[in-house]
């Protein structure tokens, strides 16, 4: 099988794009760590990871049809952050952004009748509606149990609680 070019691009701008949403959930997760928040720490070190493996996935679909992948330079992510809720924040607008780049690939995909894209693009697109909403949800505890101390720690217990519970797995 082929790819085009446009389609080849478009892969290997998303790997990029997930390698650069690895690092940065990296950088979070450090900075969590270093500000005593070990179970924000915990879910965005495993989110990191689930990144990575997002990549790794499109760079062996990429190999198995025999289509050289572009390694990417990663930009530097912020280091410094200013609370739990703010790296949600930034979180969940990374995931919609990496949600479209899915859907743009998906849509050239119909347009170039390129099948065996189109059906490898599907686990990512059950993926995404399952990252959206987890950082959603996260979000909406801020609202339910408040931004004082109190409150902050027990989200971040929460968070450490999720990053230990496997996601179900997408097809």
């Amino acid at each position: 099988m082929k790819l085009s070019a446009k389609m080849t691009k478009a892969l290997n701008d998303q790997i990029a794009m997930e390698a650069f949403a690895s690092n940065y959930y990296l950088s979070m997760a450090s900075w969590s760590q270093i500000t005593g928040y070990e179970g924000t720490a915990s879910l965005f070190y495993a989110q990191s990871d689930e990144e990575r493996m997002h990549m790794l996935k499109i760079v062996k679909f990429l190999n198995d049809l025999g289509v050289t992948v572009v390694i990417p330079a990663v930009k530097q992510p912020p280091k410094d952050f200013k609370s739990i809720e703010g790296i949600c924040k930034i979180a969940l607008k990374n995931e919609q952004a990496v949600t479209a780049s899915i859907n743009k690939i998906v849509e050239l995909a119909q347009k170039e009748k390129d099948h065996s894209t189109f059906t490898f693009l599907q686990w990512f697109v059950d993926e995404q509606v399952q990252e959206e909403t987890k950082f959603e949800t996260i979000l909406q505890k801020f609202e339910l149990i408040g931004r004082d101390k109190l409150a902050l720690n027990e989200i971040d217990k929460i968070l450490g609680t999720m990053a230990a519970t496997p996601e179900p797995a997408a097809n």
